[in-house]
């Protein structure tokens, strides 16, 4: 059964490390892609706001919000889940690990703005929080060929999604592979909640896989494959 792989958006980081720049010269976003198998149409990181995402997706598949059957998070970070909301007819999924990670530091996080009396800030957290419990656990295999491929250290439950094809596996790695200029040198994104586990994620992808959809930028063939 083939997957149909469709880019929505390409990501940008605000500033770009490893050219020099500095500062934030641009809206920082991931890629954002559409894998369509059968009746399903499962979105990864949603990460334009409301209007634009949705005009991507026109653009780009033709599909309407409400087609999305399913939207995996490859993190909780706000910036990857900005066009969340549009999906709410979907099955939200994410990593167990992530689930679970952010869920500790959201309630510790409730707490201290109780106790200080934070109103604001309690009910920002709580927000969080109820969006955090909408998201499922993602399975080992999300669907027919389209499997969780876990990448942590740039956050501690950052997963990705593996998909095969008939000729080759093409990995989706969000910012464990941040950038194709990133995988050429061999460089995490910083900062991370883990550099060691970071770098042996980015290990991994060159390891696994013929083709890599990097979080800010479009498919690009392994460097470190014979073609």
């Amino acid at each position: 059964m083939t997957v149909d792989l469709r880019v929505i958006s390409m990501g940008a980081l605000a500033a770009h490390p490893l050219r020099g720049e500095k500062g934030e010269l641009r809206p920082s976003h991931l890629t954002t892609i559409v894998l369509t198998i059968e009746d399903r149409h499962i979105l990864m990181d949603p990460s334009l706001p409301g209007k634009i995402l949705v005009d991507r997706l026109r653009e780009r598949s033709g599909l309407e919000p409400g087609d999305i059957t399913d939207v995996f998070l490859s993190s909780f970070r706000p910036e990857g889940r900005r066009g969340l909301g549009l999906f709410d007819q979907a099955n939200w999924l994410i990593s167990e690990r992530e689930r679970e990670a952010v869920g500790v530091g959201l309630v510790e996080a409730f707490q201290e703005a109780e106790s200080a009396g934070d109103r604001d800030l309690a009910a920002t957290v709580r927000e969080e929080i109820g969006l955090l419990q909408r998201c499922d656990a993602a399975p080992d295999s999300i669907a027919e060929g389209i499997d969780l491929f876990p990448l942590p250290g740039v956050t501690p439950g950052l997963s990705g999604l593996l998909v095969a094809m008939p000729q080759w596996t093409i990995l989706l790695t969000s910012d464990a592979v941040p950038t194709i200029e990133h995988l050429e040198a061999g460089q995490v994104l910083a900062p991370c909640a883990d550099i060691e586990s970071a770098q042996e994620s980015l290990r991994e992808v060159v390891e696994i896989a013929d083709l890599i959809v990097p979080g800010r930028d479009g498919l690009v063939p392994n460097p470190l494959r014979q073609w």
